[in-house]
């Protein structure tokens, strides 16, 4: 049985997920979230039955901090964190990864995102490219899924792909978004990420922003078209010599019009941006541009 667990982050509903999933070997945790949101995971657990201590395999998608800042919390209680090669030397010595976040968050990082400590060396596992890992009766298939991140893994759990951030960004029954932050967009790399998912023909995405998705060929054409959008309109302003405090306020607007297009309410405006704060994706994809374009 799987279970989504929102996290409530910010008081926002469905903005980030985590999934428990049980097996014979107790509790499966994919993702943690922030470490921010610890305490109300702590009690959601307790709410399906398990202590903190009962989960002792915790699988991410990838290293930031929405997705795997409470992964000491769980090493610290005896769990075993299986990642990406690339990230586990971030998970071990999580200083610099800290350091960095804390000049883009300032005074908000405790509020955003809480605390990360050190994980043991031998409490990581790093994931090979389909490597199945097997526990209680379960097999998870990793797959190397870069675009968004370099050392990003979506899990494949029979017909169900738990996507990370491979798969959008899509909340209530929304349009879905690509999150873009820096520093390792790569568009061409995250085009080739969603055709892997789509030749395991998965029946069921899980999106930990947010949540179950039926309609796989569908959500993964909507959400190439939208990530080519949003490329092309940053590439064609960083051409024609906007910076990128210009293109901020802009491509907010731009991007809450589209959304506000197709339904959404201002409140859920809000929780999409809780989720995907658009001006990362402005700093994620200019990034992008300068690398294509040798600048």
């Amino acid at each position: 049985m799987t279970h989504i667990l929102d996290l409530n982050f910010l008081g926002f509903q469905q903005a980030i997920a985590c999934f428990l999933i049980e097996t014979d070997d107790g509790p499966v945790l994919i993702e943690t979230g922030p470490h921010s949101t610890f305490g109300h995971l702590s009690e959601t657990l307790k709410s399906k039955g398990f202590e903190v201590r009962d989960v002792r395999h915790v699988l991410l998608s990838h290293i930031h901090l929405d997705h795997a800042g409470a992964a000491w919390a769980f090493a610290k209680h005896g769990a075993r964190v299986y990642l990406h090669p690339a990230g586990a030397p971030h998970m071990q010595r999580p200083q610099k990864l800290m350091e960095s976040a804390r000049r883009i968050y300032q005074d908000q990082m405790d509020r955003l995102w809480g605390e990360m400590h050190e994980i043991p060396e031998q409490q990581l596992q790093m994931v090979k490219h389909e490597e199945i890992i097997s526990i209680g009766g379960k097999d998870f298939v990793g797959l190397h899924t870069p675009g968004h991140a370099q050392h990003h893994i979506a899990w494949q759990l029979e017909d169900t792909v738990f996507t990370g951030d491979v798969a959008g960004v899509k909340i209530d029954g929304g349009p879905v978004v690509p999150p873009c932050p820096p520093p390792d967009i790569n568009i061409e790399e995250w085009l080739n990420s969603i055709d892997l998912i789509l030749e395991k023909q998965p029946n069921n995405l899980q999106l930990t922003h947010f949540g179950k998705i039926t309609q796989v060929q569908e959500h993964f054409e909507s959400l190439r078209k939208i990530l080519e959008d949003w490329s092309q309109w940053i590439q064609s302003r960083w051409e024609a010599g906007m910076t990128a405090e210009e293109m901020t306020p802009q491509f907010s607007k731009y991007t809450a019009d589209q959304l506000r297009s197709q339904g959404v309410s201002e409140r859920g405006i809000q929780q999409y941006e809780a989720a995907n704060p658009s001006w990362m994706s402005v700093a994620g994809l200019i990034r992008y541009w300068k690398k294509k374009l040798g600048e």
